[in-house]
């Protein structure tokens, strides 16, 4: 399931007939303003398994509340005059909001929660409320007093994209860290920075040439000052912004030298003048309402690898909904011209099959979403992606597994199924089971981490990916992802249901060096492993019984240390040599920012700390499911 998904509240019944009628008497004017604006389509998604306290921040409900009770009116082609969910998505969260509690739908409205109807109005949107006019850089105190060339990244101390390399090893050499071991115990936060109007802080910071280039659930991009926090620019996309930025060198585009490239929650793919923040292109990568980019997009030799996700399995057991039609792909761009060069889908194009006890058409197949940053093999001139679980049967035997896919072409090469017959839908359990519903439901093993990709001390190569069910696994990329040994990690959590046993493991991802490969498990705590034999070296459960803490996070090393994060809140820094713990820090709480933006830390999910030039950045705040809200930016020094 999408990784956020693993459990979902309930919520009292919107009728789509009252709905429906809220967006009809948008229809004419919202019908004009699609004509000369782009679409707009989704939310995010991420790692956690424990039961969420779902509130206004969980914003995945928002796509369960359009999906069981909107969708029998819009995207139902029975009723013409309800809008296209892709039209409804650009309003405003303001506009939705206050059509169903103050405006003409007031009556309607009613029937719903207060958090009900923020979280409908933040998903259709894709923002938070009262962030469009909040988060401009202009209204904040902290600007830049100039903003001089940029160096050439590459030239200097960087992480840059998700896994600090190309490989998605996230693991920052010595000269780039610019932090030992034994300068990690005096690290201070240094400076704040609050994502204005912000639930969750779950862009993961890029440092390149000295500046931070981070995105935001409000759909705001930021250049930061790395070393004072101070702003140089802000831009808005169409939607919400949570995976790692890239900035490489760009060609024939004027004064701009390099551009900065991410992608953002209605599909979108988009380069910006890392500069100044001056729009360069923007290409929708899927048309599909649902569909997203949540992982960060890779850049390599002048290309834009984009992974494509989406929001379909999180309620798809209404009868309403037309269950399944999304299917994962890759989309390599020109990073130049944002040109498509070649779509990979991960299965094939879903087709009708049998209609459900509501007359609604069902389809086959679907699923295969990719949650994450793809890898590149420089060496073989390969892709590789993890991708998501089927939403409905048969299962594609390119779902639950790691894809490798030709990089000029986008040919699927070979394929790795860690997990076969994995149909899965949200909803889909007891009395609220439908007939949309897999017949068997889960178990849910989709592959949410970038596979990494290393070369050992004795030369030979291996591609290493957790599940979520606890199991670490090493293929030969130089034969065609032939397995080399898998070890299961995973500690048994007491009293905890079958269903959430197997979901205990690894989610967002790991990091390694030449040796070893280090996970942040669900269940909690963090696990070393050899890279060449697959043994466990070391586990610490930092201090919890196993379930109370998820540390799903993806973890972040530099020579010495590891670091892994919590949905505590806290930042763990371990010793590599045994897992003793040698930091941490407690973020959930109010913090003094440099942009004067009232800031608070919350859960940490997804993102690891980005470590450059003597300093650890991080997000805290993940309000995707669960009530976990943050949105402040924090900058670490040893200073």
């Amino acid at each position: 399931m999408g990784k956020d998904t693993i459990a979902m509240s309930r919520f009292g019944r919107i009728t789509a007939v009252g709905v429906a009628a809220v967006f009809s008497i948008f229809g004419a004017q919202t019908a004009i303003r699609a004509q000369g604006a782009p679409p707009v389509p989704a939310q995010p998604q991420s790692g956690a398994t424990q039961e969420p306290n779902v509130r206004t921040a969980g914003t995945e409900s928002g796509i369960a509340l359009f999906q069981q009770h909107c969708m029998g009116c819009h995207g139902n082609a029975n009723v013409p005059r309800a809008p296209q969910p892709s039209v409804i998505r650009q309003m405003t969260p303001e506009r939705i909001y206050e059509a169903l509690s103050t405006g003409l739908m007031k009556v309607q409205g009613a029937s719903l929660t207060e958090d009900q109807r923020k979280m409908l109005a933040t998903f259709l949107s894709g923002r938070p409320l009262g962030s469009l006019q909040e988060g401009s850089a202009e209204s904040m105190p902290n600007r830049c007093d100039s903003n001089p060339p940029m160096t050439a990244p590459g030239s200097g101390p960087e992480w840059n994209g998700w896994g600090a390399d190309v490989a998605n090893t996230r693991f920052q050499p010595a000269q780039d860290a610019g932090l030992s071991p034994e300068q990690v115990p005096n690290l201070k936060v240094k400076w704040a920075f609050g994502y204005p109007e912000g639930l969750s802080a779950y862009g993961q910071p890029t440092v390149v040439s000295g500046r931070i280039f981070v995105g935001t659930d409000t759909g705001y991009i930021y250049s930061l000052n790395a070393e004072t926090g101070c702003v140089y620019w802000a831009y808005q996309a169409e939607g919400y912004v949570r995976n790692a930025i890239s900035v490489r060198a760009v060609k024939g585009l004027g004064d701009t030298k390099y551009a900065a490239y991410f992608g953002d929650g209605h599909a979108y793919a988009y380069a910006l003048d890392a500069q100044t923040g001056k729009p360069l292109w923007k290409t929708k990568v899927e048309e599909n309402f649902i569909s997203r980019v949540t992982g960060a997009v890779t850049v390599y030799d002048g290309v834009d690898y984009v992974p494509v996700s989406s929001s379909e399995e999180f309620s798809a057991s209404s009868l309403d909904y037309p269950c399944c039609t999304m299917r994962g792909s890759v989309v390599a761009l020109d990073a130049n011209t944002g040109k498509m060069i070649w779509k990979a889908y991960m299965v094939d194009e879903p087709k009708p099959t049998r209609k459900n006890s509501a007359g609604v058409q069902l389809y086959s197949p679907s699923g295969g979403d990719i949650w994450s940053a793809p890898t590149i093999d420089t060496k073989r001139h390969v892709v590789y992606v993890g991708t998501g679980d089927a939403q409905s049967n048969p299962v594609p035997l390119t779902t639950d597994a790691i894809v490798a896919i030709d990089m000029k072409t986008g040919k699927l090469l070979w394929h790795y199924q860690a997990q076969a017959n994995d149909a899965f839908i949200g909803g889909c359990n007891g009395a609220s089971r439908t007939d949309n519903c897999p017949p068997v439901n889960g178990p849910d093993q989709d592959i949410g981490n970038s596979p990494i990709l290393r070369t050992l001390a004795s030369g030979k190569r291996v591609l290493v990916f957790g599940t979520k069910n606890g199991r670490i696994i090493a293929l030969d990329p130089d034969h065609k992802g032939k397995r080399l040994w898998e070890v299961t990690v995973t500690p048994p959590v007491k009293g905890q249901s079958p269903f959430y046993a197997e979901l205990n493991g690894i989610v967002w991802g790991g990091a390694a060096d030449d040796r070893h490969v280090y996970y942040g498990l669900h269940a909690g705590g963090v696990v070393s492993v050899g890279l060449a034999t697959g043994k466990v070296d070391w586990y610490n459960a930092l201090g919890n019984p196993p379930g109370r803490v998820a540390n799903s996070s993806a973890t972040s090393l530099i020579p010495g240390v590891v670091f892994v994060a919590g949905n505590d809140g806290k930042l763990h820094a371990l010793a590599t040599s045994d897992g003793h713990e040698i930091w941490s820090y407690n973020t959930k709480h109010d913090f003094e920012t440099v942009n004067k933006v009232p800031a608070h830390g919350g859960t940490i999910d997804a993102i690891g700390p980005t470590i450059v030039n003597g300093m650890v950045y991080v997000g805290s705040g993940y309000a995707v499911v669960g009530s976990g809200t943050g949105n402040v930016l924090i900058a670490f020094s040893a200073e």
